[in-house]
């Protein structure tokens, strides 16, 4: 299955027409179409777009692989203070707050990290 096929398997699974789906994500209607019939590809703009809107999975919508939905943010916090049971609250929430960073605020912590550990290397 294409990623096309998998847009429209998405917007059918959803009950949205063309129009509903592609304003959800800031795109015309013709847009999604042309991606659904293979005229055009899907961005990595509008792949996360699509994910982040619809809660869908990066990985499936991607290469087909995996479940078409996420686990809610409540799934993935109990699963954080599963896997870092013992550790200390300040801990845990830095890695839950990273489920609500930007790409922009990613990049940002990973120049700070850099920058970081250049520094213990002087």
């Amino acid at each position: 299955m294409t990623q096309g096929e998998r847009v429209k398997e998405l917007r059918k699974t959803l009950s949205l027409t063309l129009e509903k789906f592609g304003q959800r994500i800031g795109v015309g209607k013709s847009t999604i179409s042309d991606i659904e019939n293979g005229r055009r590809s899907l961005s990595e703009h509008m792949t996360k777009s699509i994910c982040r809107e619809f809660s869908v999975d990066y990985m499936w919508l991607t290469t087909g692989e995996g479940e078409m939905f996420v686990e809610s943010d409540d799934d993935f916090f109990e699963r954080i203070d599963r896997i870092m049971a013992g550790e200390n609250e300040t801990r845990k929430n830095m890695f839950k707050s990273l489920l609500y960073a930007s790409d922009e605020d990613i990049e940002a912590l990973a120049r700070i990290i850099e920058l970081f550990s250049n520094a213990k290397k002087d």
